[in-house]
């Protein structure tokens, strides 16, 4: 990553040092050495002495990834250490720095999440939980789902303790820091998370130490020719630049001394991103960004802002309409500074930014700005401006509540966290502020109010005289709300003239609501239309038992919400007629009762001494059984030659398993009243098959699924499906199901694959 600053003082030169030794894990610094490290930064703020717990978590976490490497080759522990120090450059309490270091135990170690309560407490393990991704999704999904359903579960607990996203931030900067590893794909698909969902974040709590870094690298990966194109420009005059920042720093120093004020200056050039934002948002050239360089001025107080700000309008002329307070007037992130745009003697313009320390330490920190220290409990500021900072995450989990499609839930984060948009600044007429994204009407800022507020607009004024209501909102502007009891409520016209996504899903929320009627029977009338048109009776697949199951797949609490939702387009009717189908059939099927099934078994043996046998589905022969439906469990795939054994089934006859499934051996005494005995007729024909599953270990290596795949090719066997998976160890595992004959073809094929080089064992699924 380029130098962003010039650094002037000590104290960032050394920072500056130390994120690069972070940021370069070909030098394979030593575990140790970056313990030391992680140690002396936790020293520069915390006021305990003991450290105990830190040494222990970093012991027990290198234990647990033992063995275990990143793509570098780097030993994996190197990664938690690291995650763990940038949290200390942010100065966060010890339980934070733990977390941080045991942040992929549960996921990638045997360590689970009451290991982590037993040795370090509740809070620590919710941290950890918190950044823990839901491995047990089921990655043959979308992976937006998956994506969806990961978010979904760290704003839940960013809610419960906003420190689980400092921690993400910090393992999702150092990911990217040594992205160089991964592969192209994987580069593009981390980067473009990066920067849709990520830095956005950082720059909501106002963390810009981590945000315009996340914001570079990921720009490096997305658009590596402009990024590359822009870093050639801007070193173009590396030394010319230097040297201008150095002679302005000079020249303030000097006036500023000269009028008593204390300050410290240092100079800048903005990050990459920010000059490629404002190119593309502004649809400038790269000599109209004014603000390339900058001088940063940082003071005691608020007085000597502005103090500082006259003596450098006296200095160098002002560029009009460039001056910006946001000091009165706060970033929704808190941000404050006084910026001012110039033109230096040589007439390069250059831009100036005030603050004081404190202002500094918000800008860079955010929210662990002001993240206090307290002994044993979780870090609670209780600070407005913190509030202020995390009412975007309320909006966020109202959102969650409100959709059920993780498509659409996931828009939503997308299009609000947007990193391209700009923000207007307008006020109520009480004189609060309101941010809102560029090209935003009257209605935006009327749902930014209230719900209420938006739905019964009918008008608005701005700066006193009636506007359109897709008036574009200006900075500045002074908004009232014309509203009316008689109103009819949003039109949906209103959709395409909003930008924000507040007001959007506000109004789509309306349409649900008040038109419920309307879209219960909208709903009816498309289900059956469907129905027809496919030759389905509804009436049979709309009784309660049926619906129920419809109604918890999709998360409805009754059937006319599930119908409000076909009928406003939340939901489509192929889907609920599917679902509904699948269950009909299910229950259909089941025309025998366990209590007949068993009755049955009872009078057949009571009739004679001999045993009656009957043959079933697949040559399987149970015992005192007539007629029954038989069928082959999923979970262990018996295939003739097995050892099996019958279970009679609630309403769906019975089903046969091999003797040695898991789910057969762990069963309670209850239920082995219902086990039977069965068989094969033989061993196996040439005509039937049927389904099995193996699991295959091997050490990884190139050629391997080739291999494997060529033993099922050579023996005529088709493969169903098969899916592999890589540990961090480099051990392979490859789950593959296959129809075959009988248990000697199977153990023909598994001898063959075992010879494979690198196999190390084969089992067969056992429940």
């Amino acid at each position: 990553m380029p130098e962003e600053i010039v650094r002037v003082n000590e104290a960032n030169q050394k920072s500056d040092r130390l994120e690069k030794q972070v940021a370069t894990p070909a030098d394979f610094t030593s575990p140790e050495v970056l313990y030391e490290d992680l140690i002396q930064e936790i020293r520069k703020y915390h006021p305990s002495s003991d450290l105990s717990d830190i040494e222990r978590a970093y012991k027990i976490a290198r234990d647990a990834h033992e063995g275990q490497k990143r793509k570098s080759g780097e030993p994996y522990i190197i990664h938690p250490l690291c995650v763990a120090i940038i949290l200390a450059e942010l100065e966060l309490d010890k339980e934070t720095i733990i977390a941080g270091l045991l942040h992929d135990v549960v996921e990638d170690t045997v360590m689970t999440s009451e290991d982590v309560t037993r040795e370090f407490g509740a809070e620590v393990a919710l941290l950890v939980d918190g950044v823990t991704k839901l491995t047990q999704l089921n990655y043959q999904h979308d992976k937006i789902e998956v994506q969806a359903e990961n978010l979904r579960k760290m704003f839940l607990a960013m809610a419960k303790d906003i420190r689980v996203i400092l921690i993400k931030l910090a393992d999702r900067l150092h990911n990217m820091r040594t992205m160089q590893y991964q592969t192209p794909a994987k580069q593009i698909e981390k980067s473009r998370e990066t920067m849709e969902i990520y830095a956005p974040i950082a720059h909501r709590l106002g963390i810009s130490k981590i945000k315009v870094e996340l914001d570079d690298l990921s720009m490096q990966y997305l658009m590596p020719d402009v990024y590359q194109d822009l870093v050639e420009k801007i070193n173009l005059n590396k030394a010319g630049r230097e040297a201008f920042i150095d002679s302005i720093i000079k020249e303030v120093g000097m006036h500023i001394s000269n009028a008593g004020i204390e300050a410290e200056i240092n100079g800048r050039v903005k990050h990459f991103f920010s000059i490629y934002r404002k190119m593309v948002n502004q649809n400038k050239t790269l000599d109209q960004i004014y603000d390339i360089f900058a001088v940063r001025i940082i003071v005691d107080t608020v007085k000597d802002c502005y103090a500082a700000l006259g003596v450098i309008h006296e200095m160098y002329k002002p560029i009009p309409g460039r001056f910006k307070d946001y000091i009165a007037m706060p970033k929704p992130n808190m941000y404050q500074s006084l910026h001012t745009t110039l033109i230096a003697s040589n007439g390069q313009p250059f831009e100036i930014q005030i603050r004081t320390y404190e202002m500094h330490r918000t800008a860079e920190y955010g929210i662990a700005a002001h993240w206090k220290y307290k002994e044993g409990k979780s870090g609670e500021t209780g600070n407005e401006s913190e509030e202020a900072k995390l009412s975007w995450l309320r909006q966020i989990l109202e959102w969650q509540k409100e959709m059920s499609d993780n498509k659409e839930f996931l828009s939503s984060i997308k299009n609000d966290l947007n990193l391209f948009s700009d923000s207007v600044y307008c006020f109520t007429p009480s004189g609060d502020v309101k941010n809102l994204p560029a090209g935003s009407c009257p209605i935006d800022f009327a749902y930014s109010i209230h719900s209420a507020v938006g739905n019964k607009m009918v008008g608005a004024r701005v700066n006193g005289k009636l506007v359109n209501i897709d008036y574009q909102i200006k900075s500045g502007d002074r908004i009232e709300i014309i509203t009316s009891q008689n109103s009819k409520g949003p039109s949906r016209d209103w959709l395409s003239i909003v930008k924000s996504t507040q007001a959007r899903n506000k109004i789509n929320q309306w349409f649900k609501q008040e038109l419920k009627e309307d879209n219960i029977l909208k709903g009816k009338e498309m289900l059956s239309t469907y129905c027809k048109t496919k030759g389905i009776v509804l009436s049979e697949l709309t009784k309660p038992e049926i619906i129920e199951k419809a109604l918890r797949k999709y998360g409805f609490k009754d059937w006319e919400s599930m119908l409000a939702s076909v009928g406003h387009g939340g939901l489509k009717e192929g889907q609920v007629i599917n679902k509904l189908s699948e269950e009909y059939e299910k229950r259909k099927k089941a025309e025998i009762t366990d209590t007949q099934v068993l009755e049955e078994i009872v009078q057949n043996e009571a009739k004679a001494n001999k045993e009656t046998s009957k043959k079933n589905k697949g040559g399987i022969v149970v015992k005192g059984i007539h007629d029954v439906a038989v069928r082959f469990s999923k979970c262990c795939n018996p295939v003739p030659g097995d050892e099996i054994v019958g279970f009679v089934t609630r309403g769906r006859g019975i089903s046969i398993h091999r003797t040695d499934c898991i789910n057969i051996l762990n069963f309670p005494d209850s239920e082995r009243a219902r086990l039977i005995e069965a068989e094969w007729e033989s061993t196996g024909s040439k005509e039937e098959k049927y389904g099995a599953e193996i699991n295959i270990f091997a050490n990884n290596r190139t050629g391997l699924i080739i291999d494997i795949s060529r033993v099922f090719t050579e023996a005529n066997i088709d493969v169903m499906f098969m899916n592999s998976r890589v540990n961090k160890k480099g051990l392979a595992t490859i789950n593959m199901g296959f129809d075959i004959h009988g248990k000697e073809e199977l153990n023909r094929l598994v001898d063959k694959l075992r010879k494979i080089e690198g196999v190390t064992d084969i089992i067969r699924a056992t429940g």
